[in-house]
């Protein structure tokens, strides 16, 4: 030992105190937020400002499962048709009817520019539609073709078409998630509020889990799932769909035993109990040796939730787990309903690769046909199982694609009007609220920014995020939107 340079838990003597020892001997889950029970613990104890872990008022849903679509979806091709872009294709704005609609927009000018501060350049020719589209379910809310799946459960969908953000690159994808453009700095998340803002509903669980490929650097990174100031505590959990290592540097390692960690744990445990008797006032003691019960339930906990393999062969193929093209958000999606099921807050589940400059057509029906049955397939499971009402469902992406092509046959990113939709929670199902104009270029009815969605959830959680603030860390008005209260039942 006298070889090695000593570290800060070393006393002056060169021996570990009981106290440092038992803060070291953790139980492998590093980037799992298990110190929100020392900083509970803390608040009870102090009085500070930290929140109860209870709603403001009256929930009407529990959890939520938020799919977001990296890249950026066409709203033209999913939940926005806009059949006059056939009747005018190829035809460039300014040939057509609606030059004086774009360029004397109020939304043109003041927000279509690039980084010099001049007019963005117009988009190309306008672009057709790739495919058709109908009316869906009793409702009638208009979705494209490709959408079969989706399309059945219109009558549950609420289709918000106007949505707005103001990054035209793909830090966009930050922004959905905290509201703030990545020039002004890393911000709470959505998933981190209603972290921080609400308590557990299973102590065995990571309550706010992430699956999928985040966004890269470029694009924010960890920062759409990140907690920013509220701590480290409050970030997204990575979640795997595989059983052996669903949580990443959160096993004990393939050669210790079940058995094992718990002898460990054991040991832990009277030692604790042990220096308990020294710090008997001590509330982060206490809260310690929670914490590694805690990790030791968690560690044995999320393979059982993550094993689906003892699921029915008919909720397998509800979900596309037969179908390669889309077992991988099949897995997910009902990993999703079992951590909802076990009581889960927020479930995170980002797909990539929906960025179609070129090859619209090609790109976005494989993608579509990877994601709809699997999403299609979670609604019809959490509503046969009693679980929609109180399960709070989103389908967002960073931005919409422009009305116009982009080398012949793409479109380009477009922030200023795309589509989301929500299910379940106490939202209206069958609803169609806001609009864009009539080739889809600007949200014009009931505009709503991304805030607005964050807004939304957290009432449908019962939280006012105006009682969440933190003192030092002073928040704009529009980072707290407004819930979107038409959609609201």
């Amino acid at each position: 030992m006298a070889t090695h340079q000593k570290s800060d838990w070393f006393n002056s003597c060169g021996r570990v105190s009981r106290r440092s020892f038992l803060s070291h001997c953790g139980l492998g889950l590093t980037g799992i937020a298990l110190s929100e029970i020392l900083n509970r613990s803390s608040a009870s104890a102090s009085g500070s400002h930290l929140p109860t872990g209870q709603p403001h008022f009256a929930p009407k849903a529990k959890s939520v499962i938020w799919y977001f679509m990296l890249g950026g979806t066409s709203h033209l091709e999913s939940f926005d048709p806009k059949p006059v872009l056939n009747k005018y294709a190829g035809l460039t704005i300014g040939d057509s009817e609606f030059n004086n609609l774009v360029v004397e927009s109020p939304y043109y000018r003041k927000n279509v520019r690039d980084f010099s501060g001049k007019p963005r350049k117009l988009m190309g020719e306008l672009y057709p539609m790739q495919a058709g589209y109908r009316k869906w379910g009793e409702c009638g809310t208009e979705i494209n073709n490709w959408w079969q799946h989706l399309g059945q459960c219109a009558d549950d969908l609420a289709v918000v078409r106007s949505m707005w953000t103001t990054d035209n690159d793909h830090a966009a994808q930050l922004q959905f998630h905290t509201g703030r453009h990545i020039f002004d700095g890393f911000y709470p998340s959505i998933g981190s509020w209603v972290h921080y803002g609400l308590g557990s509903l299973n102590d065995n669980l990571p309550q706010f889990v992430v699956m999928g490929t985040p966004p890269g650097d470029c694009c924010g990174g960890q920062g759409a799932h990140d907690s920013s100031y509220l701590g480290p505590e409050h970030s997204g959990v990575k979640m795997s769909v595989n059983p052996a290592n669903p949580l990443p540097f959160g096993t004990p390692g393939s050669s210790v035993s079940r058995q094992e960690r718990r002898g460990q744990l054991d040991l832990l445990n009277e030692l604790n109990s042990i220096a308990g008797a020294d710090y008997l006032d001590d509330p982060e003691m206490r809260a310690r040796i929670k914490s590694y019960e805690l990790a030791y339930r968690m560690q044995m906990a999320v393979p059982e939730v993550v094993k689906i393999s003892d699921e029915t062969n008919a909720t397998q193929e509800l979900y596309g787990l037969n179908n390669r093209k889309t077992k991988r958000i099949g897995q997910q999606s009902l990993i999703a309903r079992r951590l909802v099921e076990k009581g889960v807050r927020f479930i995170q589940i980002y797909d990539g690769g929906w960025d179609a400059h070129t090859k619209l057509k090609k790109n976005h029906s494989e993608h579509i046909e990877q994601i709809d049955k699997p999403i299609a397939g979670l609604l019809k499971d959490i509503k046969q199982r009693g679980l929609l009402d109180e399960t709070l469902v989103v389908w967002g992406t960073e931005f919409g694609r422009t009305p116009g092509s982009e080398k012949s046959d793409g479109r380009d990113h477009h922030p200023y009007g795309f589509s989301i939709w929500m299910a379940g929670g106490g939202i209206k199902g069958g609803v169609v609220h806001g609009a864009t104009d009539e080739i889809g270029f600007h949200a014009v009815e009931n505009r709503h920014y991304v805030t607005d969605l964050h807004a939304t959830v957290m009432h449908q959680l019962g939280l006012d995020p105006r009682r969440l603030e933190v003192p030092g860390h002073k928040r704009l008005d529009i980072d707290f939107g407004e819930p979107i209260h038409e959609i609201i039942a």
